[in-house]
């Protein structure tokens, strides 16, 4: 559009009042000024999601924009921080107004949600990018890591799995019996919620986690590399929503265990906690409506085995989503 710049499409879109007492000096200088409170520690996450291979071409650009920032803020929920500051960076194959107001919109409205504050950022043109980078705050000692899991601690997950990864798929089917499925489904792809309240409360009782964005196999098994551990799953214990299970009625084609295993965007949290705490950490997810569901136990093994009713080893294709696969 002839006369718009960067700065233009900034000042248009993305300069939002100053919300957080915390911000000195947000959007429209060189650097962003902060007061980090006292005693508090900084959780830093940055997340880039890529038309096409993040989300679908066509999702509606308020979609885009809430997903940029659930995406981040899940991993603020897996240490069990409390959301502050974003910086957006965002690319553009053009500028089309009516989609940079409605993607402006979604992204305010998250911001507010969640208690966000915009700071800064960086616009430019290109393939259509989106980076948000968030910062939260965590009591120091606190947080929940990945490297924190031990042999004899237990395994839980929040929410349901594999709805995302069924999601994507009804995208491309247009005679499902009931689309009621097909609609719960990619909401949950494109509309996640991140854990946050749930998981700030949880570091009391849980020194573990790591949210599931590529898959429970292959996160799962970032949490027993950096803990030196091994763990066992039971496939049956793993939570399906009932979207998920009708649909495994109505159309066989699909992979139903891999998607529950392997596939990703689900955003929910598995967790690894002792065996000492698990009442109050149940405790604690029904006093806020989360469901919670114990789903394998951490061992000595030095290996993820995936086991069956009766016990016996379910063998996987593919562990999770990898950016850089070939066929």
């Amino acid at each position: 559009m002839p006369g718009t710049t960067e700065f233009s499409v900034i000042e248009k879109y993305f300069t939002y009042d100053v919300a957080r007492d915390d911000v000195v000096l947000g959007v429209g200088d060189d650097c962003a000024l902060l007061s980090p409170p006292p005693g508090k520690q900084l959780a830093v996450t940055v997340d880039t999601l890529v038309s096409g291979v993040h989300f679908p071409v066509n999702t509606p650009a308020e979609e885009v924009a809430y997903k940029s920032l659930a995406v981040s803020l899940s991993d603020l929920a897996a240490m069990g921080a409390e959301p502050a500051w974003a910086t957006l960076a965002l690319t553009l194959q053009d500028v089309n107004e009516q989609w940079l107001e409605k993607f402006s919109t979604g992204f305010k409205e998250t911001l507010n949600a969640y208690g966000l504050q915009l700071i800064g950022g960086d616009t430019t043109q290109g393939p259509l990018t989106v980076t948000v980078q968030l910062t939260g705050f965590v009591d120091a000692g606190k947080a929940m890591r990945r490297d924190a899991a031990k042999p004899g601690d237990r395994i839980y997950v929040t929410g349901t799995l594999g709805d995302a990864a069924l999601g994507l798929k009804l995208l491309a089917v247009d005679d499902l019996p009931d689309p009621a499925i097909s609609k719960a489904c990619i909401n949950k792809l494109n509309h996640p919620v991140p854990r946050v309240e749930f998981a700030q409360k949880a570091v009391e009782y849980c020194a573990c986690a790591i949210d599931i964005s590529d898959g429970l196999m292959a996160d799962l098994g970032h949490i027993l590399k950096a803990s030196a551990c091994g763990a066992r799953l039971y496939y049956d214990q793993l939570p399906a929503s009932t979207e998920f299970r009708n649909c495994a009625t109505y159309l066989k084609s699909f992979d139903y265990q891999q998607m529950i295993l392997a596939g990703g965007d689900d955003y929910e949290l598995c967790m690894v906690a002792s065996f000492e705490n698990e009442k109050a950490l149940f405790s604690l997810a029904e006093s806020m409506g989360v469901l919670l569901t114990h789903i394998g136990d951490v061992d000595a093994s030095g290996k993820l085995s995936v086991l069956d009713s009766h016990g016996e080893l379910i063998e996987l294709k593919q562990s999770g989503y990898e950016h850089f696969a070939h066929e």
